[in-house]
């Protein structure tokens, strides 16, 4: 498939190496021509000089042949104008857009247009690393609203429903690990000893979830 990448930061460079290196066909536009050194010498996807919502830079960058177009360069009003190009005026349809501004991530994201907001999911990632129970999001909406993080659940749990679980603590459960196996929990699955729960939740929620599944379950 080909991939048109805006951005030839880290970020974008990153992203850039990593689809050609699962067989892809890239091309990575940025304004500066400097900025392409970081794909080093054995990228073979194209490089584009120019504006990334410029229609005559996308073109040369195969817009036309993209399955899908990330907004990455350092400018929120960049990122999300050549989104809305690459989506409205070429129908690309899977497009990402890279966006700092959280509230702004949220707005973009009403209309349509998926972002990541990079400056939510790094504050939010320092502070759950904050709290005493210490458990980090793997996974964070691009509103920075709703997350899948790994609890800590007190032994005393053990030989419970997960359905009860999710009852008392008021979150689901998204899946367990067990014996180092993802698995999807079914109604009457029971929770294991050295099973690693992760739940999803509200992210402002989850100091309580946390607080609920640290103590022992209550006497049905």
């Amino acid at each position: 498939m080909h991939f048109v990448i805006m951005g030839c930061g880290r970020v974008g460079s990153t992203l850039a190496l990593r689809l050609e290196s699962e067989g892809h066909d890239v091309a990575v536009v940025d304004q500066s021509a400097t900025a392409f050194r970081r794909l080093g010498a054995d990228f073979e996807g194209r490089r584009v000089k120019g504006i990334g919502f410029d229609r005559d830079t996308l073109l040369e960058a195969g817009i036309e042949d993209a399955y899908a177009f990330a907004a990455v360069s350092n400018g929120d009003n960049s990122n999300i104008l050549a989104a809305r190009v690459a989506r409205e005026t070429f129908g690309v349809e899977h497009v990402v857009a890279r966006i700092y501004d959280p509230r702004r991530a949220e707005i973009y994201q009403r209309l349509g247009i998926p972002t990541v907001g990079t400056v939510q999911w790094t504050v939010d990632r320092v502070v759950r690393r904050l709290l005493p129970q210490g458990s980090v999001p793997e996974m964070i909406d691009p509103s920075g609203a709703i997350a899948i993080a790994e609890v800590a659940v007190d032994p005393s749990w053990v030989g419970q429903r997960l359905t009860r679980i999710e009852d008392v603590a008021g979150t689901r459960i998204a899946y367990l690990s067990r014996l180092g196996a993802g698995m999807v929990p079914l109604p009457d699955t029971v929770l294991q000893e050295g099973d690693i729960v992760r739940v999803v939740a509200p992210t402002d929620d989850l100091p309580r979830v946390e607080t609920v599944l640290a103590g022992p379950p209550p006497h049905e």
